[in-house]
């Protein structure tokens, strides 16, 4: 009986290990998808380079990322591997945005967050060095309700501060909360996001740079009062603010002050 019940009881085992490994064989063997494949010379050798954007689904045929890897099987041979953080519907252009002859990777990946913010990578691999370029940080902006229904914005990297009149928003502010017969019930900040766009354009010339979005907005996402361009451009290993600008939802009521 003893014997019967050991032999039982390895058999039961035996299953279930098998079970469990039959699981995960399925889930590695399904998991890992290819998002993009394109031949292009990223060395400068004149050799077309193979870039590979692969991810890993968070759940199986989701459309979210939890990991997403940039490969590329170069010319010379070798493989080189980056790893990104995870999010929806990586994205890759070559374009040259340090301006040294050779194409540039840069990938823009969403977070899926309610913000719609993007982030982005630059990568370099001129004569076969990896080279992480980074892309230029948002603009970092000090912002705050004001009674009367009115906001202030200042731009840290201009020193520069712009008021806005919202008082077209008044009934919705003071429904929600935030005011209370035209005063503030508590000291609040505006939101301001991270990048939602982050587009290569011609700034100088035939150079390319780069001109990023940021949405600012009142309580939650959807009250947009304004989005901020900022552009940049690569020189002497960083990134140069060559313009910036606001395009208002009620452009008629903002006042730009130094």
């Amino acid at each position: 009986m003893k014997k019967e019940l050991v032999i039982a009881l390895a058999a039961f085992f035996y299953m279930a290990l098998s079970a469990i490994t039959g699981v995960y064989a399925v889930e590695d063997g399904n998991k890992i998808i290819t998002v993009s494949k394109d031949k292009v010379d990223v060395s400068g050798d004149g050799k077309k380079d193979t870039v590979i954007i692969t991810g890993i689904p968070y759940v199986e045929d989701g459309d979210y990322l939890k990991e997403i890897y940039m490969e590329i099987s170069a010319s010379n041979g070798k493989t080189y591997r980056v790893e990104l953080d995870g999010g929806l519907r990586p994205k890759i252009d070559f374009v040259d945005l340090n301006h040294d002859g050779v194409a540039d990777m840069y990938i823009g990946v969403d977070t899926g967050g309610s913000g719609g913010i993007t982030k982005y990578y630059l990568y370099s691999l001129k004569d076969f060095n990896l080279t992480n370029l980074t892309v230029p940080d948002p603009l970092v902006m000090n912002s705050q309700f004001l009674n009367g229904y009115k906001a202030r914005i200042t731009i840290q990297d201009t020193g520069k501060s712009y008021m806005f009149d919202l008082r077209d928003r008044a009934d919705e502010y003071e429904r929600s909360g935030l005011y209370q017969n035209g005063r503030l019930s508590e000291p609040t900040e505006l939101m301001v996001d991270a990048y939602s766009t982050l587009k290569p354009v011609l700034v100088k010339g035939e150079q390319y740079g780069l001109i990023g979005s940021q949405a600012i907005s009142g309580a939650i996402h959807a009250d947009t009062i304004a989005i901020v361009e900022s552009t940049w451009f690569y020189e002497n290993g960083k990134w140069v603010l060559m313009g910036m600008k606001i395009k208002e939802t009620n452009p008629r009521k903002t006042k730009g002050t130094k």
